[in-house]
């Protein structure tokens, strides 16, 4: 199996740029946060409060999440049943939020995640998946931007949406945010020592996708939409 680990601060594209690629090589992409909500739902399912954070290190090894494409659609199965029309609901955002902090569900989850990258070739983006979640990942990106771009990135999204949005305001809580996931004790956000750092600031969303195909290339030797490896 082929795994590509792509990481990097919030507002490089990350999410974007993966789904991309992912499309390009007919992998899988892995929406860890898709996946938390999926925990967050058997927890919900399980009568367990948001709060009793004793039952959700308790129960959370119990879940059995996974993702998989049918008809072209990214279906999360939690307990081999599609749950995607529950991911999105007030009570499983509320549970997720509290359920995601317990350490237990996250070591859960990864053992999850990498149980799915030994079975498929996977294309996983996030904070610590070259250096934890998939420490033996073939391709390995670092995908970043300056905080002004990442800024204005966010700044025109807002705009777009018709939403209230300050320049500065935004462009300092990308920074604190840097700041806090680099230097957070559990997983940090770091270049894993084998990654291609890739700075997007002056890429397009087309442009980078071709970078990291090419990087692809180089690495696995996979010819572009060859998904039989």
């Amino acid at each position: 199996m082929i795994n590509i680990a792509i990481d990097g601060p919030a507002g490089a594209g990350k999410s974007t740029i993966a789904k991309k690629v992912a499309a390009k090589l007919s992998f899988i992409y892995v929406d860890t946060g898709a996946m938390y909500r999926a925990m967050a739902l058997y927890l919900h399912r399980n009568g367990i409060s948001a709060d009793d954070t004793e039952r959700i290190a308790a129960a959370c090894t119990g879940a059995e999440i996974s993702i998989e494409y049918r008809n072209g659609e990214q279906v999360v199965l939690l307990g081999g049943e599609n749950v995607n029309p529950f991911l999105r609901t007030e009570e499983v955002s509320a549970m997720a939020s509290k359920s995601s902090a317990v350490p237990q569900v996250r070591t859960r989850l990864v053992q999850l995640q990498q149980e799915l990258a030994a079975a498929q070739n996977v294309v996983m983006d996030g904070r610590d998946i070259g250096t934890v979640v998939l420490p033996h990942a073939q391709v390995k990106v670092y995908l970043t931007a300056s905080v002004e771009v990442r800024a204005r990135r966010r700044f025109l999204e807002l705009q777009e949406k018709g939403e209230p949005a300050v320049f500065e305001t935004i462009a300092a809580d990308i920074a604190e945010r840097d700041h806090r996931d680099m230097t957070r004790e559990v997983s940090p956000l770091k270049q894993a020592d084998d990654a291609v750092l890739v700075d997007t600031s002056d890429m397009t969303i087309d442009e980078v996708t071709e970078r990291i195909l090419r990087i692809v290339e180089e690495k696995t030797g996979l010819l572009k939409g060859d998904s039989n490896v």
